[in-house]
């Protein structure tokens, strides 16, 4: 039996190093968030919080792994293992 999948679509908007911080937009199925990732602090803020709990920690993980190499205006995409 395969694992259901999902490509989730991420948009980085604004980005700071400074404030240590970056906002952007992140789509997957029919859901649309916008998210704040506050990198220094480790903390991520997503909003509406319909669906949120579907992508929070599958966006957190992309976040922590790939921040760095981010830019703004970027397009990015991940899998989140669910259907959604």
């Amino acid at each position: 039996m395969s694992v259901p999948k999902t490509t989730a679509y991420v948009r980085v908007i604004r980005q700071s190093l400074r404030e240590g911080k970056m906002e952007g937009e992140v789509s997957a199925g029919s859901y649309q968030w916008s998210f704040q990732w506050k990198f220094r602090q480790g903390r991520l803020v997503v909003h509406p919080s319909l669906g949120r709990a579907l992508i929070f920690e599958p966006l957190g993980r992309f976040l922590e792994r790939c921040d760095y190499q981010l830019e703004p205006g970027g397009d990015y995409e991940f899998t989140v293992r669910a259907k959604l």
